[in-house]
């Protein structure tokens, strides 16, 4: 039997959770979300969502981890054998997002390398198209981007040089830097982005209040949604993270200080990105409709036009920026990759290192395949399949292995133990009842639009992502544990 890991204090663990939580998401995408689902008054359904959702769902993984102290595929085999199968599902699905997110990250270091001379010229579009993106053309997918596939074997190097030491010295000392670098450098743009001209018209875009938008279901199915993909519930991190954690660990206070690092830094974030928007408007003239996008449009085209007309500004906070997004993204890659080295290493017989080099060759090999001349379009495809129809209804589906056929309340004295804030009747409801309708609803949506929205080439890329993910989910359940 291998000897479970552990962190070497409560902090390092906290530290890394924190950067599995903060990711590119919370910097290119919730900024977009409270812009356009009702501006201030999304705030309501978002909080609420944190509050009936997002704290008691990362109380559960924290609970179930801490609890079994074990990989992710052997706890759901120990509540039931047949589950196990359930849960390689979700650690492949985790692989694939973890080799996308890699070539995003790709992405941003070409942008970073690119800051210095503002190489992207006076349209950024364009230089997204030919030099990182690519196009839509399937006929361009024989072509591809050699310095993205560079920043690939870079990233994944990164990854494989800190995974492959041991979770205190490598993951947790990793995050101890990291993630006070990301605060440190988002501090400095949000400071330098609300004092620019301008400022205020994109906050005021950005919190003008709509409250009719609380009548629309849409709005809190969004809000949501945000919180899951903002927190990364349900994608085997927390409950990994958390099975390395000491006995004497503060579950549900630590849930408490990872949520309100994570918030605060997407909400005080979301108002520099829309000072330096607002600015953009005020010195350009150009409407804030046209200027707000999410994703690779705004990190990738509509911040480099800005920075352009920055000066020397720009010149400043451009590098700083991509800096933070590469800090981001590194920190959460480290938080995909560790569910699969745990449960593929509670499978066979290999140490640590040669086990974490060998599925680094593997996902970087996995990541170069989407550096073709369709990169983007390919990891919008993934992306989109991934989350709405893999691991979103995997949430759903924990919910209900680990509230209803394993007993939420079996972890409650667990969690009760060591913490200041306690959980009881409320959160058992709330994990049984409230949180499987919720995501089971955002789920229907989710697949209902994917479905209607997708083309044959589209559906054909899900089609084979699936049928790979059930086989080798298959060939790993089968094999016997070493």
């Amino acid at each position: 039997m291998k000897e479970h890991a552990q962190w070497d204090s409560t902090w390092a663990f906290i530290f890394a959770m924190i950067g599995a939580a903060v990711g590119l998401g919370n910097i290119w995408r919730f900024s977009y979300v409270v812009y356009s689902n009702g501006g201030g008054s999304f705030f309501i359904p978002y909080f609420i969502a944190i509050a009936i959702m997002g704290i008691p769902f990362l109380i559960l993984e924290y609970g179930v981890g801490f609890s079994f102290k074990t990989a992710f595929t052997e706890i759901f085999k120990k509540i039931k054998p047949q589950f196990e199968f359930i849960a390689w599902i979700l650690i492949f699905l985790i692989s694939i997002v973890l080799i996308y997110y890699m070539v995003i990250i790709s992405w941003d270091i070409f942008y970073l390398a690119s800051s210095f001379t503002f190489s992207w010229g006076t349209d950024p579009a364009a230089y997204f198209i030919h030099n990182v993106g690519g196009t839509r053309n399937l006929s361009d997918f024989i072509n591809f981007f050699i310095p993205i596939s560079a920043g690939v074997i870079i990233t994944w190097f990164i990854l494989w040089f800190i995974s492959h030491r041991s979770i205190d010295k490598g993951i947790g000392m990793a995050s101890k830097i990291l993630i006070p670098s990301v605060f440190v450098i988002m501090a400095i743009i949000i400071v330098f982005a609300v004092n620019l001209p301008g400022a205020g018209i994109g906050i005021n875009a950005l919190i003008h209040p709509d409250w009719n938008a609380l009548l629309d279901i849409n709005i809190w199915l969004v809000a949501f949604s945000q919180i899951i993909f903002s927190l990364g519930m349900g994608e085997a991190m927390a409950i990994t993270y958390a099975s390395y954690l000491k006995e004497d660990a503060k579950l549900t206070d630590n849930v408490l200080i990872v949520i309100a690092s994570n918030s605060s830094f997407e909400i005080c974030t979301a108002f520099g990105v829309f000072s330096i928007l607002g600015y953009m408007s005020a010195t350009s003239g150009t409407p804030m409709v046209q200027l707000v996008s999410e994703g690779t449009g705004l990190i990738f085209v509509v911040f480099p036009k800005i920075f352009n007309v920055m000066g020397l500004v720009g010149h400043i906070l451009a590098p700083l920026f991509f800096l933070a997004v590469m800090f981001a993204g590194i920190s959460s890659s480290f938080a995909f990759f560790e569910p699969i080295i745990c449960s593929i290493s509670s499978k066979v017989d290999a140490e640590r290192k040669r086990l974490v080099t060998i599925l680094a060759i593997i996902g970087c090999a996995g990541s170069l395949i989407l550096t073709s001349g369709i990169s983007s379009y390919l990891v919008e495809i993934i992306d989109a399949f991934v989350n709405q129809f893999g691991i979103l209804f995997l949430v759903a589906v924990q919910c209900i292995i680990f509230g209803w056929y394993w007993g939420a309340e079996k972890i409650i004295p667990v969690l009760n133990r060591q913490s200041t804030v306690k959980v009881g009747f409320l959160w058992k409801t709330i994990i049984k009842y409230i949180l499987p309708v919720f995501i089971l609803v955002i789920w229907l949506i989710g697949i209902i639009s994917l479905l209607f929205s997708s083309t044959s080439f589209e559906l054909t890329v899900d089609a084979i992502i699936l049928v790979l993910v059930l086989a080798l989910s298959a060939v790993f359940y089968k094999k016997e544990s070493i």
